[in-house]
């Protein structure tokens, strides 16, 4: 059973950073691209990043580019995503998924919260 793991939200002041984490397991991590989206109450799935399998390959939405840095551990079973110089606008949920944005039914954790707010 694929399951995935987020952590490492909170409430941060704008321009702030944050660290999320995902753990992964079910699943050979290693062969698979992982993905980072998030929601808004309301809209739609946002894709924020995507690292791919077994190379640091990574993209980005144009909303994070420069400012968030997606990573993998694959010792680790983990996928992180820093993010650096927060705005109000990135408040979300964030969600890691198992492959990558074009996935038809893609499995997703529970989320973590992240609120940008002074």
């Amino acid at each position: 059973e694929v399951q995935l793991v987020e952590s490492g939200g909170g409430l941060v002041e704008p321009g702030g950073s944050l660290r999320l984490s995902c753990a992964a397991s079910g699943f050979p991590f290693s062969d698979y691209a992982m993905t980072w989206v998030r929601r808004v109450p309301g809209k739609e799935f946002e894709w924020v990043a995507t690292i791919l399998s077994r190379s640091d390959v990574t993209g980005y939405a144009d909303s994070g580019k420069g400012r968030f840095t997606i990573s993998r551990d694959n010792a680790k079973n983990t996928v992180y995503l820093q993010l650096n110089s927060l705005k109000t606008e990135d408040t979300a949920m964030y969600y890691c998924q198992r492959g990558t944005r074009f996935e038809a039914s893609p499995s997703r954790g529970q989320g973590t919260q992240v609120t940008v707010a002074s």
